[in-house]
């Protein structure tokens, strides 16, 4: 056959199959059990700090160790799935964290913890942007949205069933029974993934050798009706580069480069300075302890239930705009909160809707990612772009306690503000048409 077949057309034509829900559901699955081990150590913090007769403020060099490893994971193993294959990658990321959250339970001391914590987060932090990646390639352009946003639920599902975990059966179980879980159970999940989970058909179609496309023919042949012929051979949309952290800035890159991850970076520092401290500044304020929690349960209720509906609005707007009224509604809910005093249903009510305000944006941002690189680069552009809002949220972490103790709850949410004000002019830089052509978003250079 003379002509190459593109796989991304041929996807689209077609109605998602019964395969394709498979993929997507191993793709949630590995999120959940990543965003369990992820929210591990904030479960298990005040157990530890007890245990080890530590104060508090000494917890805060290990929770910034996981967040360091995720963020270096995050700009390391995309790039390690663009290279060698998005399965292999993310086989490999899930084995990382597994035994390094197994082992902390048998940790003796803080050191070691702080080690394996940086350890798992590279695990933890990698497989994200490949996930992404390889369930984007998996799911037709007009669903891709919903696809990852699905997928992307798996991070907040697994935090919320770490949490009920730890409430539960922490008190038998001990802080190290959470991490036996955290760690045993996606390594089990890890033989399944083995043999059921496929390579991304783009990256083996870019590979070009026969056994990669006849790897290629032969699952399409679980997806599309076509028939397809014997010798038939595959493109990918998109000009081919080989996978590298330069090329995120060649061929009129650059610009949208820099303002993507400006976007993260800045977005991400107000999402994680409110997620991290919102129990501690609503304690301030003087709600009782025992319900400080549910501030941040709510939160991510919200997420969750507001993602869907925005994943499928993506494909039908420009998503530059959307970013736009997302942070301004951000901005608008951080002044309400600096505002509402100690009218609590007025203050839980606007913290639900910073899941969309200050949240929000993340659905819409992975979107953009994906669609605005060629295949070869993408799980490398994803990842880049999640370490630099890794990079933010190490700095909202850390400066959350310093801003809440000199300003005060009307401080701390006035604070958040700015960096949400600082990513609305970063968007204002992204070029895109904000439309959907040939499977792929398109961004003007």
């Amino acid at each position: 056959m003379d002509k190459p077949l593109d796989i991304a057309s041929l996807i689209d034509r077609e109605p998602l199959r019964l395969y394709q829900w498979g993929i997507f559901l191993l793709c949630f699955v590995t999120a959940v059990f990543d965003g369990f081990d992820t929210q591990a150590i904030a479960f298990t913090g005040p157990a530890i700090v007890a245990a080890f007769g530590l104060h508090a403020g000494d917890l805060a060099p290990i929770l910034i160790a996981g967040t360091l490893g995720m963020t270096i994971g995050a700009m390391t193993l995309g790039l390690v799935g663009d290279r060698i294959g998005r399965r292999p990658a993310l086989l490999a990321g899930i084995a990382v964290f597994s035994i390094a959250s197994l082992l902390t339970a048998w940790a003796g001391n803080t050191v070691q913890i702080l080690i394996l914590r940086f350890i798992a987060g590279l695990g933890m932090g990698g497989c994200t942007p490949v996930l992404l990646a390889l369930a984007a390639e998996y799911g037709s352009a007009q669903r891709r949205g919903a696809i990852m946003t699905g997928v992307l639920l798996g991070l907040p599902a697994g935090a919320m069933l770490g949490g009920l975990l730890a409430a539960r059966m922490m008190p038998v179980i001990g802080w190290q029974g959470v991490f036996v879980v955290g760690g045993a159970a996606p390594l089990l999940f890890l033989v399944v993934l083995y043999f059921a989970l496929p390579e991304s058909l783009q990256y083996l179609a870019s590979r070009s050798d026969h056994a990669s496309t006849r790897r290629v023919s032969k699952t399409l042949r679980r997806i599309v009706t076509v028939a397809l012929p014997a010798d038939a051979t595959f493109k990918v949309a998109g000009k081919a580069t080989r996978a590298s952290v330069t090329a995120l800035f060649a061929n009129g890159n650059a610009r949208n480069t820099v303002a993507i991850w400006a976007v993260y970076l800045c977005n991400w520092v107000a999402w994680f300075m409110f997620l991290s401290w919102l129990p501690t500044v609503l304690k301030a304020a003087g709600l009782p302890v025992a319900q400080a929690p549910m501030g941040t349960v709510i939160v991510n209720a919200v997420f969750i239930v507001c993602a869907i509906p925005l994943s499928l609005l993506l494909p039908k707007v420009n998503t530059r705009r959307l970013l736009m009224v997302l942070l301004g509604l951000g901005i608008a809910i951080a002044v309400g909160l600096a505002y509402a005093g100690t009218t609590w249903g007025l203050v839980f009510a606007l913290a639900g809707a910073a899941g969309l305000g200050i949240g929000g944006q993340q659905i819409a941002l992975n979107y953009l990612v994906v669609g605005a690189y060629p295949t070869t680069l993408r799980a490398t552009a994803t990842g880049w772009a999640i370490g630099m809002g890794r990079v933010g949220a190490i700095a909202g972490s850390a400066v959350g306690g310093t801003v809440l103790a000199q300003g005060g709850p009307s401080g701390f949410y006035l604070a958040l503000a700015v960096p949400l004000a600082a990513a609305m002019f970063a968007v204002m830089a992204i070029r895109t048409t904000g439309r959907v052509a040939d499977g792929e978003l398109v961004v003007a250079h």
